[in-house]
């Protein structure tokens, strides 16, 4: 069996676990979807500070859709945004600057 090697060649052979809310769960799953990148290797670059530069890719547009249906829906139910929707706000940052470095890219 072969062995599954990073992008740099190196055998990853590790394991690091640790525990989220539910909340913390569905934003990371958020974010991993508007990266392009598998959760692995999302996690990994955040941990070690490193940028996550998102690829333009029909899943990365996809997850985007997804994301301002469900935002439209959210925003639609809600009177007013208050500091307990706080995920729901930094998501909007996400998408914002995902769609201005797509947008940049077709320019």
């Amino acid at each position: 069996m072969d062995k599954a090697l990073d992008y740099k060649g190196r055998w990853r052979n590790h394991t690091v676990a640790f525990r989220v809310s539910d909340e913390e769960a569905k934003l990371l799953n958020d974010l991993v979807a508007l990266s392009g990148l598998t959760k692995q290797d999302y996690i990994t670059r955040r941990l070690l500070c490193r940028d996550v530069v998102v690829q333009g890719n029909p899943r990365v547009y996809k997850a985007l859709k997804n994301q301002m249906a469900a935002i439209h829906e959210e925003l639609k139910r809600m009177e007013g945004i208050s500091p307990d929707n706080d995920e729901l706000l930094y998501t909007l940052q996400v998408i914002a600057i995902t769609l201005d470095g797509l947008k940049g890219e077709d320019e």
